[in-house]
């Protein structure tokens, strides 16, 4: 049967391999995890028995320049060295459905390193002094107790004193704005005519808007408001793209990017299976966000984009449609039509942890690849639903799994990982796989009847 399973997994990894486009990025900071930098002991406290782990802080490399330092806030689920993260909203992550996210953000305003004077923080806390391993330390361990719900203390007894403090005085505090994003990221309509607007929202000063890359040969420009061509914005600056009336059916993008710091309390989540994590601080940060545009003369003209649903369990695919016939598009075996002049949300069911990499094409030559992880529970939560979830206990005390671990991050997560797409709905392949399936395991228990017969027979040889 072991054999059996195996080969149709294997047959299942054989499947069309991953677009090479980047998963969707609603917009902010993107960044690499260098790794647990500033951290002291914790015990965990499970049902398995107690287990000591590090606790602290973790640092990143922003692209484009910048360093973060962030805590975890999936106890459970090990890091992935050198995994890629993204800035995210808080309802694309398990502190959508957390009604203690709040919470956390308050830590995050009042304790360490926002707070870098550590005997100030010591003489609030009740304890003689910290050092910054301890106050990392106490602050992860508050953090866990409101992010995972978990029975966990700081080692060491001052960290304890801290964490404690820190759990008792939260008060609830509102999730802080995107750093940097484009409202909507993709727009549509008829050439000829200033396509857009797209809002710029952002904490940063002023952002450059870098002009599409085929302007020269199709001629369109990004121009704001006035119809005047546009290279810097502010936060709710407008933008569109102007589209010459002579210019053939087809689309581009523009990029918009800042320098700035990223508000204390964002998410960042990883694009591989990597515990999200949530910003302590940031030095000046590279953020950025792209739009894109379609237009056509006549006919069907749609704007696609894509986002995490968590409390749906899926992936929205909105599809605005400003052309004059209906856009049609298939998705999981499943058709899908817009009206002219409407706009319509699909949401494309993914189970939690599931990598999704789907692509939708329409006229003109319009191509958009939606790719990601859905995870928006934290691993302990998955795991007491579904039984698969990722537990430390997995780990040793010498390198619990919720530190670094060697891994293949950055690389697109395949079927032989259990994450296809396919798997949330039917498939055109999946009577042929269950049919080698059944039939290698028919093969297996056939040579197993085999081996037991021989061996018996031997043994009345002897």
């Amino acid at each position: 049967m072991a054999t059996g399973l195996l080969a149709a997994g294997a047959i299942a990894a054989a499947g069309p391999a991953a677009a090479a486009e980047a998963p969707q990025h609603q917009g902010g900071a993107a960044a690499t995890l260098d790794g647990l930098k500033t951290y002291d002991k914790a015990v965990l406290r499970t049902a398995g028995g107690d287990q000591q782990i590090p606790a602290g802080l973790f640092e990143m490399t922003v692209d484009g320049g910048g360093t973060l330092k962030t805590y975890c806030i999936d106890v459970h689920r090990p890091t992935q060295e050198q995994a890629k993260y993204l800035e995210t909203s808080w309802d694309q992550t398990s502190l959508g459905g957390n009604r203690d996210a709040g919470k956390i953000r308050w830590i995050l305003e009042h304790s360490y390193p926002q707070v870098d004077d550590l005997s100030a923080l010591a003489k609030q806390a009740g304890v003689g002094s910290l050092t910054e391993q301890t106050a990392a330390a106490g602050t992860q361990v508050a953090i866990w107790r409101y992010s995972d719900h978990v029975k966990v203390d700081a080692l060491d007894p001052k960290a304890e004193k801290l964490a404690d403090f820190l759990e008792k005085n939260a008060r609830g505090a509102a999730e802080p704005r995107a750093s940097l994003t484009l409202e909507p990221n993709a727009v549509s309509g008829k050439a000829g005519e200033k396509l857009g607007p797209v809002t710029v929202r952002t904490n940063a000063g002023r952002v450059t808007v870098a002009p599409p890359a085929d302007a020269a040969a199709s001629g369109v420009k990004v121009v704001g408001k006035d119809g005047k061509p546009v290279t810097a914005a502010t936060n709710g600056s407008e933008l569109y793209f102007d589209v010459p009336a002579a210019a053939a059916d087809g689309s581009t993008s523009l990029t918009v990017q800042g320098t700035t710091s990223v508000p204390v309390g964002r998410a960042f989540a990883g694009v591989t299976q990597s515990q999200t994590q949530i910003l302590a601080g940031s030095s000046e940060s590279t953020v950025s966000a792209g739009a894109t545009a379609t237009w056509a003369k006549k006919g069907a003209i749609p704007a696609l984009s894509a986002e995490k649903n968590c409390a749906k369990g899926g992936v929205d695919i909105t599809a605005t449609n400003k052309g004059d016939e209906p856009f049609s598009f298939e998705l999981m075996d499943f058709k899908h039509t817009v009206a002219a002049g409407q706009s319509r949300t699909v949401t494309i069911p993914v189970q939690e942890d599931q990598a999704y990499d789907f692509t939708i094409e329409g006229p003109g030559g319009l191509k958009k690849n939606f790719k990601g992880i859905l995870d928006c529970k934290t691993s302990a939560a998955t795991s007491a639903g579904t039984g698969t979830g990722m537990g430390v206990g997995t780990g040793t005390m010498d390198q619990p799994q919720n530190q670094p671990s060697p891994a293949t991050a950055g690389d697109a997560p395949t079927a032989a990982d259990g994450l296809d797409l396919a798997e949330t709905g039917s498939s055109d392949a999946t009577p042929m796989i269950l049919g080698v399936a059944v039939a290698f395991v028919v093969l297996g228990l056939a040579a197993v009847i085999f081996v037991r017969k021989k061996e018996s027979a031997a043994s009345g040889e002897e």
